[in-house]
């Protein structure tokens, strides 16, 4: 038997392992919070929620008096009812039943695929859907298998993918897809020997896509697909823009549109790598919080630009950024930072509009599991502007949407958006594109707006700051 003493000393030494690697490691982490909170009643438990909610949260003025709230409810569900106007005013704030499996979620750690798919349609076959793949995960089962940008899922464990299930159809731990091709405007199955099965399995996400350098003459042009904003994968980062920087690059293109967002902190440091160097010292961004939450949090509420050694500004007058209805957050942070002081040129479609972030709060007395991601903190640029933190986001200068098949790799000059940037710029493509040129044809077309992952929790929209033990 294991005595509460011990069960205490156990739980503690699992909370420090996993904060710890957390932090510093790429490394996945698994940690038993069952003995966590195992006596605690509702009432104790919801009576902590509402006490950290009304310190930390952004629109603590709003909430309901604790008098008027029903402490009997599961704590997962009373946490969504003293949320300001959820889903209208808050949309963002969410509770984890397991603040160790919340803190490897938000580092980047999921059991997955490893996939994000757009679904299209055969408009002359009657609910024919398939899923065209936006993009895959590095070192991920699909990575292993083969799966790549472009390919085609017409099924998955035999079901047809229609406008019903197709949220769910990637949710079971083993999937065998049904491949197949593009044959003019219709989608056809490859033959069942080419079916992928495929088991899913816990993988660290590995944020950089895709890194290259175009070189036209006088236009050194650099381009990166990034994911997620994972401050544990700040060192690969800075050695991106390092060989950009060596290389000489003088425009550089920023591929977010499936980055839903991560770590303020790694935002930032994208933000410092590209702005010119002459602005370190001045302020990048500005927090705004509640009036009730505590003094010494309130240290981080303006951010200055810090001097980079891999900074690439001092050759860039502008910096294109791809976008989509996924890039949010953190994203969109980069953008709304840099526009006071440089041109931001945009491409692809509306963001999604996300201009609030989030801390993890913890028990810090180690008396319950959970793990709360409530709004904290508004964000403003050093112009005081944070307007985009709306339904319709930042609206693009050039608009290009990912409906152009066959989808070509990252960093390809053929690819859709990257082609609008190079044209742009001002790079001859005569002769330098390739003859197999995308076109959206009228046999099909994308249903969704947004890209979708086979786990859901990848697809969170958010950016936070590192949690706070309460």
């Amino acid at each position: 038997m294991i005595n509460n003493y011990s069960k205490s000393r156990l739980l503690t030494l699992l909370l420090l392992i996993t904060l710890f690697f957390s932090a510093c490691s790429k490394e996945i982490v698994f940690a038993d919070s069952s003995l966590i909170g195992a006596t605690a009643s509702n009432e104790e438990v919801n009576t902590w929620i509402y006490k950290t909610m009304s310190e930390y949260y952004l629109w603590s003025d709003s909430m309901p008096s604790k008098d008027v709230t029903n402490l009997s409810l599961a704590p997962m569900d009373y946490f969504y009812t003293v949320l300001y106007k959820y889903k209208n005013v808050d949309r963002f704030s969410w509770i984890d039943a397991n603040s160790v499996n919340l803190i490897n979620k938000l580092n980047g750690i999921n059991t997955m695929l490893g996939i994000k798919v757009n679904m299209f349609t055969n408009t002359a076959i009657a609910d024919r859907n398939v899923f065209v793949i936006a993009c895959v995960f590095k070192d991920s089962p699909a990575d292993t298998a083969g799966l790549k940008r472009g390919d085609i899922i017409m099924s998955v464990n035999g079901s047809a993918i229609t406008s019903t299930n197709y949220a769910t159809i990637l949710n079971d731990q083993e999937l065998i897809l049904g491949m197949g091709k593009l044959n003019g405007s219709t989608f056809e199955p490859l033959p069942v020997s080419l079916n992928k099965k495929i088991t899913k399995r816990t993988v660290q996400v590995k944020p950089i896509l895709n890194e290259t350098i175009l070189d036209y003459g006088s236009k050194k042009i650099g381009y990166f697909a990034y994911l997620q904003f994972l401050k544990d994968f700040d060192n690969e980062l800075r050695a991106v823009f390092s060989r950009f920087k060596i290389a000489g690059i003088n425009e550089l293109v920023i591929d977010l549109r499936y980055n839903g967002g991560g770590y303020v902190s790694s935002s930032d440091l994208l933000t410092n790598l590209i702005v010119n160097p002459s602005n370190v010292g001045k302020i990048m961004n500005k927090k705004v919080f509640n009036k009730t939450i505590p003094a010494d949090y309130k240290t981080d509420s303006v951010t200055l630009f810090e001097g980079q050694a891999d900074n690439i500004g001092n050759k860039l007058e502008r910096v294109f950024v791809l976008t989509s209805n996924n890039t949010a957050s953190a994203s969109e942070l980069i953008i709304n930072n840099l526009k006071p002081y440089m041109e931001v040129i945009l491409i692809g479609e509306n963001t999604y509009g996300k201009n609030v972030g989030s801390n993890t709060l913890i028990d810090s007395k180690k008396r319950y599991p959970y793990g709360l991601q409530p709004i904290t903190f508004k964000i403003l640029n050093s112009a005081g502007q944070s307007d985009y933190g709306t339904v319709e986001g930042f609206t693009p200068q050039y608009v290009v949407m990912d409906t152009t098949l066959p989808y070509y790799q990252f960093g390809d000059p053929n690819e859709t958006y990257l082609k609008k940037a190079l044209t742009i710029v001002g790079v001859d493509l005569t002769n330098r594109i390739s003859s197999l040129v995308g076109v959206k044809k009228v046999g099909f077309s994308r249903l969704q707006k947004m890209t979708i992952s086979d786990n859901q929790e990848l697809d969170r929209i958010d950016m936070w700051a590192d949690p706070i033990k309460n």
